[in-house]
């Protein structure tokens, strides 16, 4: 009986696990479906629990698979969604430039983090709604970039209406996280390399490089 076919190779190179924190109405959900579907919708539904979009992107020849989870902002859902901080790559952390209690509430969404994801785990601050008329601004810009110097993260000002900086917020932390994990590669097959040349005498075999180097 002949063996079964090997399995076939990822269509991928790279899988990068992305979560979207805040409040409950910043956008969150809004964002996603800009960037995985290219599309909007003006009604609100409030996410339950916890949702998922998936789309592959090419950095530097590479493609990459991002698998983009959306939280619920709300408190009841919060011991659900804290359970997924832990497998997170990036964490892209939103807030609505016109409700400054969002904006405040970040320092909040970051102590999670701090709590509940993994030490290394990407961060970029993200000001949702900028396409809003000057009068119903709450937070500035400055303010916003404040913030995120502070924490030293990158900080975009996206609108999922107009399509503002919603490629740009993606593609720009994914990229952060491929560099991210292509040196945690380089640094992980150096000490094989010199593990390696300890305990045989300087042969060693080829490391395996990373996905994403």
């Amino acid at each position: 009986m002949a063996a079964p076919p090997a399995r076939a190779r990822a269509d991928y190179d790279c899988l990068i696990k992305l979560l979207l924190i805040g409040d409950s109405g910043v956008g969150k959900s809004c964002l996603l479906l800009r960037f995985s579907d290219g599309s909007f919708t003006t009604s609100f539904i409030t996410t339950i629990g916890i949702d998922f979009k998936i789309r592959t992107i090419e950095i530097d020849g590479k493609r990459i698979k991002l698998q983009i989870w959306d939280t619920a902002g709300q408190e009841r859902f919060r011991t659900i969604t804290t359970a997924y901080y832990r497998g997170a790559m990036g964490i892209l952390l939103v807030y609505d430039v016109t409700d400054e209690s969002s904006f405040n509430n970040i320092r909040n969404w970051i102590r999670n983090i701090e709590q509940h994801a993994s030490d290394n785990v990407n961060k970029v601050l993200v000001g949702n709604k900028a396409d809003m008329d000057e009068s119903r601004r709450a937070v500035p810009t400055s303010k916003g970039q404040a913030l995120a110097d502070e924490y030293g993260i990158k900080f975009f000002e996206t609108s999922a209406k107009t399509n503002l900086n919603v490629e740009a917020v993606f593609f720009s932390i994914a990229r952060d996280i491929k560099q991210r994990l292509a040196d945690t590669d380089s640094r992980t097959e150096a000490s094989t390399i010199r593990i390696g040349q300890q305990e045989a005498g300087g042969e060693h075999g080829a490391a395996k490089s990373g996905c994403c180097g």
